[in-house]
Parts: C-alpha cells; sequence; structure tokens
C-alpha cells in the first residue's frame, strides 16, 4: 500500500509501507530500526534481532513480520506477554500504526518513507485557490490526480490556509461533483452529541430523541464528506468511523442495525496527526486509512510570489475590482513583509476591511490597511490576546516558537541533521519532518538562501 504525501515545501512523498518500528518509552526510547520483509525477533538476547536492554523484557520476547495487511506480532512465550490496546496476545495482524508494549517498553509500528516527484501543475488554480508559486502548484498537481478517484484525502497546514477550499475543490473536480458535499466540523460539535450528527440516531436513542435522524453520512450520501477538525474527534468514536471508511457502513446511535453509504471522505486537521498518533491521542490505524493522500498546504509566507494575485481577487470580491491593477509599490512591499499568522482567511479579512473604511478616491496605495503588531512593547498589550479563537492563538504560538528553534537549532549545528537530532534529543526522522513542516528543508536551503537544513550530513540516508 501507497500513501501519498505533499509536504509544504513542495516536495511529493509516496510513503511506500516498509516496516519500521519506533520505541515511544522505555531504556531504548527514540531508538528507530527497520524491520526487513523476513522480520525481526525482538527480545533482551544479544543474539537477537533488535536487542532491548529493559529488563523486563524477555530473552526472546516476540517477532515482528511485515505483511501486505500490516503486521503480524506473534508472542514468543514471553514473561509479561506482547500487550496491544490492553489485550495480552499470542499471535495477531496488528494496523500500521499500532503501540506494542513489551515489559515497560511502548513501540509503535511506522511505515518508511520514499521519495516520488510528480511536477508541479501548468495551472495557476484548483477551483477557487489560486497562486503561481511553486509550493501551490504542486499541491494542484496532487489534487488534480486524486481528486478522479475515490481516494481518502487528508488536508494538513495552518489555520486560515483554505483548507475547507481545497476539500470542495477536490469535489468539484471528482465524478461525485453532482451529488451532495457536507461539511462537518469535528471540533465545534458537542462531545455529547457528535455520535448522533456523524452517525444518525434512532428514535429513544437518548432523553429527547423524539424521532429518527440522519446524520452526516447519510446526509453526504453519493457525495463527498468533508471532516473539518478531524483530530478533535473524540477517540471512542474513531472506531465507528474507520468501520464506515473499511466497511461503508455505520450503527446509528440506539440502532443495532447497520446502514451502508457511499461517501468520500475528506478530512483536514491543523494539528500534528504523526505525534498524536505517536502520544495515543489518535488512532494509527485510522491516520492511515485517512491519509491515502496527505497534503500540506503551506502558509502564506511560504508562497512566494502568490500576495499580488491574491490581492487582487479580494479586491474584486470587496467591490474595488479598480483597485486590483493598481497592486503594488510601498504597500504592497508592507504586506509583504508582514508574518501572516492567519495566512490567507487573514489577508482576506484584512483587504475587506481596507476597502471598507477606504475613501471615495482612495487608491491601493491609500488605503487603510492594518495589520498586527510582529512584537509588543512593555507598554502594549501581550503578544498572546483573547480576540480569536484559544486553538488557532495556541497553534500560531505553537508554529512561531517552532520556526524559531529550529532555525537556531540549524545554525548551532552548522546545518548538520544527525548533529541538530542530537542537540535537540529528538529523532532523526520527527526532525525532518519537523522541518519540512515549517519550510526549513527547502531548495532554497540548499543553495544557502536559508539554513542549510539540506547540507551533507555525517553519511546517514535520512530516510526522506
Amino acid at each position: 500500500m501507497r500513501v501519498t504525501r505533499v509536504t509544504n515545501t513542495g516536495r511529493v512523498l509516496a510513503h511506500v509501507r516498509t516496516a519500521c518500528m519506533r520505541i515511544l518509552v522505555g531504556a531504548d526510547a527514540g531508538l528507530e530500526v527497520d524491520i526487513p520483509p523476513v522480520g525481526v525477533v525482538i527480545g533482551a538476547d544479544p543474539g537477537g534481532d533488535v536487542v532491548l536492554a529493559d529488563p523486563s523484557v524477555s530473552a526472546r520476547h516476540c517477532t515482528i513480520r511485515p505483511t501486505a495487511a500490516g503486521f503480524d506480532v506473534t508472542d514468543l512465550g514471553s514473561k509479561n506477554g506482547t500487550v496491544i490496546d490492553g489485550v495480552a496476545i499470542t499471535k495477531v495482524t496488528a494496523p500500521p500504526g499500532a503501540v506494542l508494549r513489551l515489559g515497560h517498553t511502548l513501540l509503535q509500528l511506522m511505515p518508511g518513507d520514499d521519495v516520488v516527484d510528480i511536477p508541479p501543475s501548468a495551472a495557476d488554480h484548483f477551483g477557487e485557490m489560486y497562486g503561481e508559486s511553486v509550493a501551490m502548484r504542486q499541491v494542484f498537481a496532487v489534487l488534480e490526480r486524486a481528486a478522479r478517484t475515490d481516494a481518502s484525502i487528508l488536508f494538513l497546514g495552518e489555520s486560515g490556509t483554505g483548507k475547507e477550499l481545497a476539500a470542495r475543490a477536490v469535489h468539484d473536480a471528482s465524478p461525485r461533483r453532482d451529488g451532495p458535499f457536507v461539511t462537518f466540523d469535528c471540533g465545534a460539535a458537542t462531545e455529547t452529541l457528535i455520535e448522533s450528527d456523524l452517525f444518525g440516531h434512532v428514535r429513544g436513542a437518548f432523553t429527547g430523541a423524539a424521532g429518527d435522524r440522519q446524520g452526516a453520512f447519510a446526509a453526504a450520501h453519493g457525495g463527498t464528506l468533508f471532516l473539518d477538525e478531524i483530530g478533535d474527534l473524540p477517540v471512542g468514536l474513531q472506531p465507528k468511523l474507520l468501520r464506515m471508511l473499511e466497511a461503508g457502513e455505520v450503527i446509528p446511535l440506539g440502532s443495532r442495525k447497520p446502514e451502508r453509504f457511499d461517501v468520500r471522505v475528506v478530512a483536514a486537521t491543523h494539528r500534528d496527526v504523526f505525534a498524536e498518533v505517536a502520544r495515543g491521542g489518535f488512532r494509527g490505524d485510522l491516520y492511515y486509512r485517512l491519509a491515502v493522500v496527505e497534503v500540506h498546504l503551506p502558509p502564506l509566507r511560504q508562497r512566494h510570489g502568490d500576495l499580488p494575485r491574491l490581492i487582487a481577487r479580494f479586491l474584486e470580491r470587496a467591490g474595488a475590482p479598480a483597485l486590483a491593477a493598481g497592486v503594488g509599490g510601498p504597500a504592497l512591499e508592507r504586506l509583504e513583509r508582514y508574518h501572516w499568522p492567519g495566512n490567507v482567511r487573514e489577508l482576506r479579512n484584512v483587504i475587506t476591511r481596507a476597502v471598507a473604511l477606504a475613501g471615495p478616491d482612495d487608491d491601493f496605495g491609500a488605503l487603510p490597511i492594518l495589520l498586527r503588531p510582529t512584537m509588543a512593547a512593555a507598554d502594549e498589550p501581550p503578544a498572546v490576546r483573547a480576540d480569536r479563537p484559544f486553538g488557532e492563538a495556541k497553534a500560531e504560538l505553537i508554529d512561531r516558537f517552532e520556526r524559531d528553534y529550529l532555525t537556531d537549532l540549524l545554525r548551532r549545528a552548522d546545518g548538520n541533521l544527525s548533529q541538530a537530532a542530537r542537540l535537540a534529543g529528538l529523532e532523526r526522522k520527527y526532525l525532518y519532518r519537523l522541518l519540512e513542516r515549517v519550510g526549513l528543508r527547502t531548495p532554497a536551503a540548499a543553495r544557502g538562501d536559508e539554513p542549510a537544513a539540506d547540507a551533507p550530513d555525517d553519511g546517514a540516508d535520512d530516510g526522506a
């Protein structure tokens, strides 16, 4: 099986599900080992394939072998057992992303990474998404191909990058374009009613359920269901969603009879789902089922050259098409220097507000463009303010911290990724993903325009 993934640096990755295991907790935490097709024997015996220092692990504890369905895990009569999801197993086929407990050690079964290049699209738009930058045309290239299929798509990226717009564009370009497009916000639904809202309920399922009600899946039958902020979906409901994706059927709340629906699922989140899987906050098997095509939408600050076109479009939408031809000069330079924490959504709001406050004779350079201060002085309001949703403010702060930290980390390590991973106490592959997400692994970096995250390493293959 393959998972196609587009990073926010414009690289297109196809994840080939070769076997890999990562130690999450235990004496060997941080160790990552590739698993060959013949499998490995894990235990404390120095003669084994993977030797663990955990004293609670038996000499020959278990075997793990990759298969087309996942990983065959066999306990070898260990003293403390091999446990998956709290259940001691003798032999089981575990899905990618599953976490095993061996004594006091937790390890996760992971797919490896392989790289496949897809040329950027020649188009400057896909649906209502516009952009001439390489980063956006790479996204368009993958979506043009993926839209023709029924493959699930997972959009990742910061708030305001246009994930719902991308989902709608995929639907409009797909064979399901004549069917319904239904949006379900997993973060906005109440925890007590989310199951009913998503899967429906029958009369009497709970107090106040006076009649049957169809859920989002039923409403999207024959079309596309967009699950926004999928990272906020409660863990207890994730198996039901996985069942729908695998078997095409759900059981409404209060019913025992499954119902079948023909629905293509497209999901999105600003969360680091990969990290959530490692922490146990998101099921690994659901992540891999949703991310058949995983697309990172780049933040606006990384879409070099796209700002004038976007500004012109927002001016037209705001009822000022005559100003679109004059986009440029100091006003544009000021907008290009801004960091755009709210991304395209913030740009749209800035331009719409400027048009609303403009005088009758104002040209583009005279528009009253109001931007957030980039730094707060001692007598100014704090940098973190409560004038927007908590999740959005927190995500922006974390993103800014990660980029600043990783930029300084690369400087201290002179661009050597292995040294950077050691200094940060991170696994190399996880460090690579962080660098890609914040845009520090780009062709420009290799030319020396940015911190040299792609500089020669210590000879080891980065696996990305």
